[in-house]
């Protein structure tokens, strides 16, 4: 029924009144006002097991370089190395003693950031990978000093130079991997530019982004970047919003639209009454989400850092067990030195450490780049499982806007006339019905005469005196509080509407019947695909509505959904999620974010879809920025394209140890085959850089592109 006091559609700001920020900003409050402040991100989850969370990649290539330079007179001077390869540098006085000097310093500046990272593993009762390098250095670089002190033995400084390098440079590779794909933080506070352009008595001026306050009017140029979020008040132009959204179209913007901070205008010019600024813009929640999302954990990652665990004390066991085996063997003190520092390097648990997190920052910066916000990792992970998509019908599948579909005229008037009458009645109207019918009527070209004396007839439509005349408008309840009758086809044709879940709405004007109109809620033209996509993966496409059974039957048959809900209440959602999942369903509800707050919140995957400017949808594990339900279809992709990369690099970086650490051991020693502990070393870094360039791989990933049927 036509209710003119409905709600209009309108949503409270979540954000609220808040203060004015300039460029400081706190943790998690993100971004900074200059879009070139930049934004120092480490991954914390991969920090937690590296045990580098506060080193870079150019620090670690820049010691790798320092240790190689040193490296190389260490092996030109080793014994060792000499006897293989039957040559001899040219000797100098103390040349004998170039080994142990340059191995000292290589341990104390290459090999000390394993020692700081062991000591805060240990700090905390987690020894972990650097835990195993820092004993596997110390251990050769104190048998090396022991010889060189005088102990019997043979001192191993040159596999110690080599040793320390290649985990050096291992590190640089992976923290360069880890930083890149935390990028996405660094992308998008690049988007903000420093300057804007404030009007203030008619005259422009220049002052930096910070210094914004909600209220100010702000010139956007041709070409400019928009400063903050607003609204337009004059011009019209195209906004590529694609550096948020993933929307590759640019978006035509006019008076009253609204236009998000750090997109790019088009050719127009626009005028923008600021509405947002600092942390409550939309690209600081977008940033503040993929920065959650990076730092928070899955089921997964727990796995992975149970094995690493486990991997550690595995690890020390194989190498005890390695030294007293090899000593109840009668090998010699360097040979035994040489395979439990193989062991304990080729263990490094590194690679399982960066399985996860990497492949996790990868998915969540590539998700932010295509609109699709990530709250909670566990969601993510969990899209993977789902088998049923419970869509919410209005805003989601639907637009929420009224549109017209057909006009009916009784002679003599015009359908041109029904429809100017119903426009001037309805213009000072906030209904979704009103709003359709004047965008209608300005899209035909039609110009409706003024109207006066305005009153809404709670539950039966609307009442204004046009041109003289009494003009109403509204549904088939309008008739009986006036008294009237309406023509046999009218009223066919209202029957025939209501059945199709549209709404008819007659015009009456001095108390006479002119003809009606019908409305009908605007279907996305994404939807078709998304029902088709989600249900050619396998995966039952539901509908959940408060409308009544006409019009959900209406939207289901036109989308080809073989479920639907109708009459629910907003309270009433969870409990049907609840009922889908006792029949074994694993659901993922996609709603509003508002209304739908309790059945996103109970479903196996919450996902808000329109978020657009009110990102802040704390019920939602996922938000999707644009309002585009085919989004669920490569949300689902991207799941288990993650889930596939995640399990491939925790397969290789578990699985190798099986065959490595064997041969670190010496058992193959039998048959003449010994694993150098160099080669150990460099098989450890290769297990790594082959995680991270594997995790690389998920970048390629088109998300644009709809899954195959």
């Amino acid at each position: 029924m036509y209710d003119q006091h409905a709600s209009s559609g309108h949503k409270p700001d979540p954000h609220g009144d808040h203060n004015h920020r300039k460029h400081e900003h706190s943790a998690g409050e993100t971004p900074p006002a200059s879009g070139h402040s930049g934004h120092d991100h480490q991954e914390d989850g991969h920090a937690s097991h590296g045990g580098h969370g506060h080193h870079s990649p150019e620090m670690f290539r820049r010691r790798f370089w320092v240790a190689l330079i040193l490296t190389i007179p260490v092996l030109l001077y080793s014994h060792h190395i000499q006897s293989w390869f039957r040559f001899s540098p040219p000797p100098f006085a103390g040349s004998e003693h170039l080994p142990a000097v340059l191995g000292i310093i290589i341990f104390f500046y290459g090999g000390s950031v394993f020692l700081r990272g062991a000591a805060a593993e240990l700090g905390k009762k987690e020894p972990g990978m650097m835990t195993l390098i820092a004993l596997a250095i110390s251990v050769a670089f104190g048998y090396s000093l022991a010889v060189t002190l005088g102990v019997p033995g043979e001192a191993v400084y040159w596999e110690l130079a080599t040793l320390v390098t290649i985990m050096l440079l291992g590190h640089w590779v992976e923290m360069a991997a880890v930083q890149r794909a935390g990028a996405a933080l660094q992308e998008l506070a690049k988007l903000l530019p420093d300057l804007a352009q404030r009007i203030v008595d008619g005259e422009v001026e220049e002052v930096p982004v910070g210094l914004l306050e909600v209220g100010d009017v702000v010139l956007v140029r041709p070409g400019g970047q928009v400063p903050s979020d607003g609204q337009v008040m004059e011009g019209e132009s195209e906004v590529d919003e694609s550096m948020l959204t993933g929307e590759s179209r640019p978006i035509a913007k006019g008076p009253d639209d609204t236009v998000i901070a750090g997109t790019v205008n088009g050719a127009g010019s626009l005028r923008v009454r600021v509405e947002k600024t600092g942390a409550a813009t939309t690209l600081a929640g977008i940033m503040r989400l993929v920065e959650q999302a990076q730092s928070s954990r899955t089921r997964t990652q727990a796995l992975a850092d149970r094995a690493a665990y486990w991997l550690v004390l595995v690890a020390i066991t194989a190498a005890t067990v390695t030294a007293l085996a090899w000593s109840a063997a009668g090998a010699e003190s360097t040979f035994i030195l040489e395979r439990v520092v193989t062991v304990l390097i080729i263990a490094c648990p590194h690679a399982l450490g960066l399985a996860i997190p990497l492949v996790i920052a990868i998915a969540t910066s590539l998700s932010a780049q295509n609109g699709l916000l990530v709250r909670d990792r566990l969601a993510l992970e969990a899209a993977r499982n789902i088998n049923c998509v419970v869509f919410d019908k209005t805003g989601t599948l639907t637009r929420g806007e009224q549109a017209l579909k057909e006009v009916f005229a009784v002679e003599p008037f015009s359908e041109e006339q029904v429809l100017s009458y119903a426009a001037a009645a309805e213009a000072d109207s906030e209904h979704m019905i009103a709003r359709g019918l004047l965008q209608a009527v300005k899209e035909r070209g039609l110009n409706p005469p003024s109207a006066s004396d305005f009153l809404a007839l709670a539950g039966r439509g609307v009442h204004a005196r046009v041109e003289e005349k009494d003009v109403y408008v509204g549904g088939p309840h309008i008739l009986d509080y006036l008294e009237r009758e309406a023509r046999q086809t009218l009223r066919e044709e209202v029957e025939r509407a209501e059945q199709a879940g549209q709404s008819a709405l007659y015009v009456i004007v001095d108390d006479e019947v002119i003809g009606l109109f019908i409305m009908t809620d605007v279907v996305r033209a994404e939807s078709y695909e998304a029902v088709q996509a989600l249900q050619g993966q396998g995966i039952e496409v539901m509908m959940l509505t408060g409308d009544s059974a006409g019009v959900a039957a209406s939207v289901a048959e036109e989308l080809g959904i073989r479920q639907y809900f109708a009459g629910v209440l907003p309270d009433e959602k969870a409990d049907y999620v609840a009922r889908l999942q006792d029949q074994g369903y694993r659901v993922a509800m996609v709603g509003d974010g508002v209304n739908d707050a309790p059945a996103l919140a109970r479903a196996d995957v919450g996902v808000a879809i329109g978020a657009g400017t009110d990102i802040a949808v704390e019920s939602a594990g996922i938000i999707l920025v644009r309002n585009d339900p085919r989004d669920i279809a490569r949300l689902v992709q991207l799941s288990h394209a993650t889930y596939r990369k995640m399990v491939q690099n925790l397969v290789w970086a578990v699985g190798y140890n099986i065959v490595a650490i064997p041969l670190a051991a010496g058992i193959l020693a039998p048959v003449g085959f010994i694993l150098p502990m160099a080669v150990g070393a460099v098989v450890m870094s290769a297990s790594t850089i082959i995680v991270a360039l594997n995790a690389q791989l998920l970048r390629k990933l088109d998300l644009q592109t709809l899954p195959a049927k």
